[in-house]
């Protein structure tokens, strides 16, 4: 056993190493892990509050929980980084985020501990249901052990998950952190020992038999037993939604008290009821005092100094896109009472907090519910008012069904606002707005366009509003715009139609969204090789600007579409327009650049598009190979 003067997280590799502590010894190893993992995200940046606020849970559950064999989901997996310096990463841990190093989530690919890989919200229930029931079937031992945050628990996919978890009986354990509106308080000493009296093998023991004895009683009896078994113990502790759902409850307990955690953690590993709810509530931001002084728990942080927690700061630069946003549909609102705004679970993140502040009658956060929220702007569109949903490309993705069915198919005028889209650097492929060109473009009836800068999204937004005949969606990158100046009157774009930024005779380069300025660049190397070039910013994925496509291919030798997008999205529209034309008869070459077909890793976004052929060195290479391709044709026909 190792000294309280030794670092017992240096003697850590993997959590069998943790088992072989007294409990004692966790208190210190758990403050160790909290102090690892604020220097380690001192140095890198990415989210810190929520790992903070699971130290000491993380610690009891690798400590009780035969891992992997249990199989440990975590719910989004914003928390997993005290899990991976306890899961044999603590020498990677301050490439989080970075290329080539530890995913900021948790990743199947990384680590045997990792069992599901998971981003978005809301999937931990299901996957450990998963598990839990394989094993069952395969006779083979481990749990399945999801662990969910409260935030998690607005999604209904949560509860679809619950309510068909009876067949794993104690093969499954949820746990529910917590750590924000408590679904009820904990009340100190008494709580925790009611937790670890109702989840103890004698308890349910004893509750098993009572229930076996009420079977044989009359009905009216067996019910008023059961009935007053709830109600004692949701009096007491609460937990009724869950014990209607099927769930057994225990809790609260303190998330942050050791000494509560692990017996009743115990107890529930050696239940034979199941399957288990544990309600624990624990502290964002837990232990160190600028995140738990902030009002957003430092969630999500740039590289910051340990001491004073000033977080580093990015020099100032052109607005962020999705403030441009923000303010544009302000504006637009002041205007238009129909004007109302949605998102899930993303204000600030989608620009609207200021909408919120200055409309909050006209403003709906519905939580991490996707497809509630694309279902309800289709109810107020089909009533007459002019809806926005706000949400990232990657999360809109989960509500994919209602976008086709109760708006597409309707017709109906929801404005989509598409943020996140193409790559977004540090949060990786979980996160990259990859396919909505893709899954938009493709549906009967949608309008689908794509901001070069900041200034157009101006344009874009207020078109937007205005546009009442079907679905329209603008998507738009992450990060800083371009500088150019924002205009002090927006205009109405007309629908379909691009526009024509340089002139040029040879080469045509066919950019949708923020690539423009990749391809402005490209086109200022092949003119000072000789090679005219014409570029034209798109703005539309549907309809195309067929007029201008048409131009374009049959007057330059050369053409090649650049979009931030999936393959199936622009450059395969243009490709489908010329070719039902017969546009690629007539000897132009074209070529498409577009996303490749792999889920990229995280890295600074400059060089994720650059590994992806997206930028202005991939644009003049393609232009050349295909001069030297048409060339080396022409040579043979002769």
């Amino acid at each position: 056993m190792a000294s309280s003067a030794t670092p017992l997280l240096d003697t850590v590799s993997t959590p069998t190493d943790l088992r072989k502590f007294h409990p004692d010894q966790l208190r210190q190893l758990a403050d160790e892990l909290r102090t690892e993992t604020i220097s380690a995200v001192g140095t890198t940046g990415g989210h810190l509050g929520s790992g903070l606020g699971v130290v000491e849970l993380t610690t009891a559950i690798h400590y009780v929980f035969d891992t992997p064999r249990d199989r440990l989901v975590w719910d989004v997996g914003h928390q997993c980084y005290p899990h991976k310096i306890l899961t044999g990463r603590r020498d990677r841990i301050r490439t989080l985020r970075q290329g080539g190093g530890l995913s900021g989530f948790t990743k199947r690919s990384e680590s045997e501990y990792d069992p599901f890989g998971a981003a978005h919200s809301s999937t931990s229930i299901s996957a450990a249901l998963g598990f839990a029931i394989a094993n069952k079937i395969a006779g083979t031992p481990g749990k399945g052990i999801a662990v969910i945050g409260d935030g998690a628990m607005s999604a209904g996919m949560a509860y679809e998950a619950m309510n068909n978890a009876a067949q794993a009986g104690n093969r499954l354990v949820v746990i529910l952190n917590d750590n924000d509106m408590s679904i009820a308080p904990p009340v100190g000493g008494l709580s925790a020992y009611l937790s670890r009296i109702v989840s103890s093998r004698e308890f349910l023991g004893f509750r098993d038999l009572a229930r076996k004895l009420a079977k044989r009683l009359p009905k009216p009896i067996a019910d008023g037993i059961r009935k007053t078994d709830e109600l004692a113990r949701g009096m007491t502790m609460g937990g009724t939604l869950f014990e209607e759902l099927g769930f057994y409850y225990v809790g609260p307990i303190d998330g942050h008290n050791l000494e509560h955690l692990i017996p009743v953690l115990e107890n529930v590993r050696d239940a034979e009821e199941g399957p288990i709810l544990v309600h624990v509530v624990t502290k964002k931001g837990k232990g160190y005092a600028p995140a738990e002084a902030a009002a957003d728990k430092y969630h999500g942080v740039q590289k910051f100094d340990v001491i004073s927690g000033v977080q580093t700061k990015a020099p100032p630069g052109p607005p962020q896109y999705q403030n441009v946003f923000g303010a544009q549909l302000v504006a637009e609102a002041a205007k238009d009472p129909r004007i109302c705004a949605i998102t899930a679970a993303m204000p600030s993140g989608t620009g609207l907090d200021a909408f919120a502040k200055a409309y909050p009658d006209r403003f709906f956060d519905v939580g991490i519910a996707e497809q509630h929220g694309v279902t309800f702007a289709a109810g107020l569109a089909a009533q007459g008012m002019r809806p926005f949903c706000a949400i990232y490309s990657t999360f809109l993705q989960r509500a994919y069904d209602q976008v086709v069915h109760d708006v597409a198919i309707q017709n109906l005028p929801v404005r989509f606002a598409i943020d996140r889209a193409g790559l977004v650097g540090a949060d990786g492929a979980t996160h990259a707005g990859s396919f909505d060109v893709t899954y938009l473009a493709t549906l009967p009836n949608f309008v689908v366009m794509a901001a070069a800068d900041e200034a157009e999204l101006v344009h874009m937004t207020h078109t937007a509003a205005q546009y009442d005949t079907g679905p329209i969606a603008v998507r738009y990158p992450r990060g800083n715009g371009t500088g150019v100046a924002l205009p002090e009157t927006p205009e109405l774009l007309e629908i379909g139609k691009g526009r024509v930024v340089r002139e040029g005779k040879k080469i045509a380069i066919l950019s949708l969204g923020t690539r423009l300025e990749e391809a402005l660049k490209a086109a200022e190397v092949l003119e000072a090789k000789g090679l005219s070039t014409t570029v034209a910013d798109l703005r539309f994925a549907k309809p195309l600007d067929v007029d201008l496509i048409r131009k374009l291919l049959t007057t330059h030798e050369v053409a090649v579409t650049i979009e931030e997008n999936s393959v199936g999205g622009f450059g395969a529209h243009v490709l489908t327009m010329a070719s039902d034309e017969g546009l690629l008869d007539g000897g132009v070459t074209v070529r498409t650049l577009r996303l490749p077909d792999v889920f990229q890793d995280q890295d600074k976004p400059e060089r994720q598009y650059a590994q992806a052929g997206l930028d202005a060195t991939a644009l003049v290479d393609t232009v050349l190979k295909a001069l030297r391709h048409d060339i080396a044709a022409a040579g043979v026909s002769a």
